[in-house]
């Protein structure tokens, strides 16, 4: 049984996401001001963190922010409908995905099952996949850039996946929104440009210069085989 923490103010709401959470098999605790949600959070007892961005004493954003420093916990941001700010600068800071408010709770329990599932270990033998200098160990979900650990969030490390296992091809925004975040991309979603931008950042350059992760404009993004 998955360890869920709901952190959110409006009291009414998490109450009936908690209900429809423990009815669809999940444990849920619940945190109702970002100083305590941002303390239990990293007591290390949960699977993954929902966590809305309004929020008294410490916003959602300052909540995630602490929370990157010292975890890679799954996290899933719940966001006012149309607020691109927030939503952007969540998935910045590391979030792995979002759902707008007021949010039906059956979506909820779709995003944070397509999250677990794919952080659910495998019994395969470990596997190492490399192009030049990336490495990645799909059962353990580690990566490694010129032999060196690279820092991953859930949903980085799933795109960095699909991306590594088609090198030299183009992957859709759709195809990596599906496969990576488990849902089809929604017009006008920019998640897969930041959570891409991101990885990016802790990939060194090629001898060329230029990014081992390249934009294919209006069709995806490809992984360059050196």
């Amino acid at each position: 049984m998955a360890k869920v923490l709901l952190i959110d103010d409006d009291v009414e709401l998490v109450s009936l996401l908690k209900e429809y959470l423990v009815r669809e098999g999940f444990e849920v605790d619940l945190a109702h001001d970002g100083e305590a949600g941002a303390t239990l959070a990293l007591s290390g007892q949960y699977a993954l963190i929902v966590l809305d961005v309004m929020m008294p004493k410490l916003n959602g954003i300052e909540v995630l922010r602490r929370i990157r420093a010292q975890s890679s916990i799954p996290v899933l941001m719940l966001t006012a409908k149309g607020d691109d700010d927030h939503r952007i600068s969540g998935l910045e800071l590391g979030a792995d995905d979002y759902v707008p408010k007021p949010c039906q709770p059956r979506e909820l329990v779709a995003r944070i099952r397509a999250i677990l599932r794919r952080l659910a270990p495998s019994d395969d033998e470990p596997v190492q996949i490399s192009v030049g200098e990336l490495s990645i160990w799909p059962e353990r979900r580690l990566a490694e850039w010129a032999g060196i650990n690279m820092e991953l969030t859930s949903t980085e490390y799933n795109l960095l996946e699909v991306l590594v296992r088609q090198a030299g091809r183009v992957v859709s925004k759709n195809d990596l929104s599906t496969l990576g975040l488990g849902r089809p991309l929604a017009r006008f979603d920019r998640s897969i440009d930041v959570h891409l931008s991101s990885i990016r950042q802790k990939i060194a350059a090629l001898a060329d210069g230029h990014q081992c992760i390249q934009t294919v404009y209006r069709m995806g993004y490809q992984l360059v085989k050196e």
